[in-house]
């Protein structure tokens, strides 16, 4: 707060006349998911019914503060406007989980390709990319897409994408498949459970 009278210096110089910024306001925005990683612009409408862009900063995370200057209440006296604060609220995406600056992707593969490996089609947040599932791949079993993830806000390293396989059974058991897993197994009994219930 910046002063500009003595009492006593005359009329309208009193304590009461002084400069200071206007007041803070504070709103809430929620971006979908790709805005939020990706960066974009969208608007809010203020109660005025006047609106303001607000440009979503690449990488931005859940709960992130963007201040918009000079938007929030007017100044008293000669000192400026307030600040418009902006919480963001990122939401959740049907594909894609977020964890630091990495991308986390659960991608269903089929039993031919668990155990034939091969290359298939994944998401990721720039578009379709291939990957190389290997020979033998089980559920669970991450493979990383390097520099596929996150850009940091501070301009750090960009995240990986971090992809979950998980052997998904087809909707209707194929009798041909079924008989010779039947003649496989004969042969070929393991034990993945080995060793957990000791």
């Amino acid at each position: 707060m910046r002063q500009r009278g003595q009492a006593g210096q005359g009329p309208g110089h009193g304590p009461q006349d002084f400069s200071a910024p206007g007041p803070d306001r504070h709103y809430s925005l929620e971006v979908s998911f790709l805005d939020a990683v990706k960066g974009g612009k969208t608007r809010i409408t203020l109660p005025d019914g006047s609106s303001i862009e607000v440009k979503i900063p690449e990488g931005t995370a859940d709960g992130q503060v963007i201040r918009l200057r000079g938007k929030g209440g007017a100044g008293y006296g000669d000192g400026p406007a307030g600040n418009a604060l902006v919480t963001l609220t990122v939401r959740s995406h049907p594909v894609f989980r977020r964890e630091g600056n990495d991308i986390v992707v659960v991608l269903p593969i089929t039993i031919g390709e668990a155990v034939l490996g091969g290359k298939v089609e994944v998401l990721t947040i720039e578009g379709v990319a291939k990957l190389s599932i290997p020979k033998g791949a089980s559920s669970g079993k991450v493979l990383r897409m390097r520099r596929r993830g996150v850009k940091s806000v501070g301009g750090g390293a960009r995240g990986d994408q971090r992809v979950e396989l998980k052997i998904v059974m087809p909707a209707v058991m194929n009798a041909e498949l079924a008989e010779f897993f039947e003649e496989w197994r004969k042969g070929h009994a393991y034990d993945p459970r080995k060793g957990m219930m000791k």
